[in-house]
C-alpha cells in the first residue's frame, strides 16, 4: 500500500499555493508534515485526503490513479486541530457514526467500537456524552472515529495544537503506539521541531509551498540540506551569520577567527554562511575552547527553567537558548560561546556544504 504525488500542485485565483510536488508514503509509517503557518501543510493533506482537485499532476493510491475522486469513495481518515465530536451523542455513538454510514452489521459494529475504544484508552467512558470528557478525552474519541474506518491513511492537521501541555504530551507519546498498532500511512502536520522529534518517522520540511527535505526524521534533522530546511527544523530558528574561509582560518566578523578544522579545511576559500542552533549557544565562555561572540543583549525572555536571549552579533540578529533563569541587562555587552562541533556551513545561496561535525558523525 502507497500514496504517490506526482507533480501535484494547487493554485488559488493565479496563486501557487502547493508547487509541484513528487512524494511517496509507503504503508506503515508515520509522516511528519513540519513547517510554519501557511506553508502549505493543511493545503497538501486536502489534496492527499480528495477534499481539494489539483490542478496539475496525479495521485495514485495503492497503484490507482485518484485524482478527482471523491473523499466519500476513498479510505481516508481526517482529523483536525478544532477536533469535532457530536455533542448530543454518546463516545461510543460518535465512534460508531462512519461505520453506520457504511451499512456494517450492528455485532460488527460493536466490535468495532470497543476495539477502537480499548485503544484509545475509552473503554469506561463510552457511555458519556463529549462535553462530559477532558479535553485530551474528546480529542482521543475524534481520533477513535478515524481510525475506526479502518482508513489506509489518516491524516492528522495539528490535532493536539488546542490542548494544554500535560495532555499534547500524553497523546503525543500515545500516537505513535496507535500507528503502529493500526498499519495505515499516517500523515501528521506540526509548526513545531519538538514534536516532529517526539513522533519520528519519515519527516516532510515545508516552507511557501514546497517540501524542501523528505527522509527519516533523525537524518533531516542532523543534515539539513539547505538553510531553508535547517531554519524550519529548529525552535527558535536557526541562526546566520556570513563567514570567510582563508586559508586555515575562519573568519566570522568582528574579528572573531577560528581554526579550519575538519571538513572546514577541505573548503575552497572563499565566502559562506554559517548556522547553528540556539540551544547550542552557551553564556558560561569563560575558559572554554571554541567560538567567543562578543554580543550586544536585546530582550531575554524567560519560559521558567529556560532563557530566551536575543542577540546582535555585528548586524546578525541572533537568539540563544539558555538553559536556567538569567538575570540580564538590556542593551549590555555579552559573550557567548559556541562550540565549533555545532556550526553548519552552507553556500552563500543556500546549499549545505559541510554539516556539524557532531551530525555528520552521528
Amino acid at each position: 500500500m502507497s500514496l504517490v504525488l506526482n507533480g501535484v500542485s494547487k493554485v488559488v485565483e493565479g496563486q501557487s499555493h502547493i508547487y509541484p510536488t513528487d512524494l511517496t508514503l509507503e504503508r506503515g509509517t508515520m509522516n511528519v508534515l513540519l513547517g510554519p503557518t501557511q506553508s502549505g501543510k493543511t493545503t497538501l493533506m486536502r489534496l492527499m485526503a480528495g477534499l481539494d482537485v489539483p490542478a496539475t499532476g496525479s495521485i495514485l493510491w495503492e497503484g490507482r490513479d485518484v485524482t478527482g475522486m471523491r473523499v466519500q469513495d476513498r479510505k481516508v481518515a481526517m482529523v483536525y486541530q478544532q477536533f469535532i465530536n457530536y455533542p448530543s451523542m454518546t463516545v461510543y455513538q460518535n465512534i460508531a457514526s462512519p461505520l453506520k454510514l457504511m451499512g456494517l452489521k450492528r455485532a460488527e459494529i460493536d466490535r468495532k467500537v470497543r476495539e477502537a475504544a480499548d485503544l484509545m484508552q475509552l473503554g469506561p467512558l463510552l457511555d458519556r456524552k463529549p462535553l462530559e470528557l477532558s479535553g485530551g478525552q474528546q480529542q482521543r474519541c475524534a481520533l477513535a472515529r478515524a481510525l475506526v474506518k479502518d482508513a489506509g491513511l489518516v491524516l492528522l492537521d495539528e490535532p493536539l495544537a488546542n490542548l494544554d501541555y500535560k495532555l499534547r504530551e500524553e497523546l503525543r507519546a500515545e500516537i505513535p503506539r496507535i500507528f503502529e498498532e493500526s498499519g495505515a500511512i499516517f500523515v501528521y502536520a506540526t509548526t513545531e521541531p519538538e514534536e516532529a522529534l517526539l513522533l519520528g518517522g519519515n519527516v516532510a520540511t515545508m516552507w511557501e509551498g514546497r517540501i524542501t527535505q523528505f527522509g527519516p526524521t533523525p537524518s533531516v534533522y542532523r543534515q539539513p540540506k539547505d538553510a531553508t530546511t535547517a531554519r524550519v527544523f529548529s525552535d527558535p530558528p536557526m541562526n546566520f551569520t556570513r563567514i570567510v574561509k582563508a586559508g586555515d582560518k575562519i573568519s566570522f566578523g568582528a574579528g572573531q577567527t577560528a581554526a579550519a578544522t575538519g571538513a572546514l579545511a577541505q573548503l575552497p576559500d572563499g565566502t559562506y554562511l554559517a548556522g547553528f542552533r540556539p540551544d547550542h549557544l552557551h553564556l558560561d565562555a569563560k575558559g572554554r575552547d571554541g567560538l567567543h561572540f562578543a554580543c550586544t543583549l536585546r530582550v531575554t525572555e524567560i519560559t521558567g527553567s529556560e532563557t530566551f536571549v536575543h542577540l546582535d552579533h555585528d548586524g546578525d540578529r541572533w537568539v540563544g537558548l539558555i538553559h536556567g533563569v538569567h538575570d540580564l541587562t538590556f542593551g549590555a555587552p555579552i559573550t557567548v560561546w559556541l562550540d565549533a562541533a555545532h556550526v553548519y556551513v552552507f553556500t552563500e545561496s543556500g546549499d549545505l556544504v559541510a554539516p556539524a561535525s557532531y551530525a555528520a558523525a552521528a
